[in-house]
């Protein structure tokens, strides 16, 4: 009887002790727990914060702040992008027309190709058309000097697209002789990619055409 009853208290001991493999599965459901907790809050953080930054983004390019006369704060529609765009366009069309007309014999081959970034294939047949005429032959067997003495262009936009009319006056000068000639060019313009410092503006002209050009004045003509 004796012995029965310290087997059965042995037993009893034994099934209510802790052992290894409890603690264990214990520890591991805990980990799980906090990796989950982990895991979520991860997620709403990082929701959080693309909310964040697609809210902020918005606004930023929907309104910008002035300060006005009196020091009072003014939101403002970004409407002067377009501004933006016409003063960039006028300079592209500016700096494309003066590598393009203001040639001579010593710096004719580098102020074209810095002109054939700015345009098209419609600029590069135009180069090859005056290339097969010979008028850049001629600039190197007369020594001529082709000076731009002014570009006026005028924007227009319809429908999203944009078109120019450019009127470029330049002189060509022959030793002897210097001859003024006005040029009146069309095209359009494109945004593209910025290239700095081969396109810094990031546009592109299309469609270039040389409409009409006529000599305006003889001066400097040698009795």
């Amino acid at each position: 009887m004796p012995h029965h009853s310290r087997s059965d208290y042995l037993i009893a001991k034994l099934t209510h002790m802790k052992t290894p493999y409890r603690n264990i599965y214990s520890v591991l459901k805990l980990n799980r727990l906090i990796v989950l907790t982990v895991i979520v809050c991860t997620l709403l953080s990082s929701t959080f914060s693309l909310w964040m930054a697609f809210t902020t983004n918005k606004n930023a390019l929907n309104s910008a702040f002035a300060i006005n006369t009196d020091g009072s704060i003014i939101p403002l529609k970004l409407v002067s992008q377009k501004e933006n765009f016409a003063v960039e366009a006028l300079a592209h069309l500016e700096q494309f027309h003066n590598y393009f007309y203001n040639i001579d014999a010593s710096n004719y081959e580098r102020n074209l190709k810095k002109a054939l970034w700015l345009g098209n294939s419609s600029v590069d047949n135009l180069y090859r058309q005056k290339k097969a005429d010979g008028v850049y032959n001629r600039l190197l067997q007369y020594s001529l000097v082709q000076k731009v003495l002014s570009i006026d262009s005028n924007l227009n936009e319809a429908d999203g697209t944009y078109s120019f009319t450019t009127t470029t006056i330049f002189e060509i000068n022959r030793g002897v002789i210097t001859d003024t000639y006005e040029l009146v060019s069309t095209g359009k313009l494109i945004m593209v990619d910025r290239n700095f410092p081969n396109n810094p503006h990031g546009l592109l002209i299309t469609d270039y055409f040389e409409n009409t050009l006529k000599k305006i004045q003889n001066e400097n003509r040698k009795k």
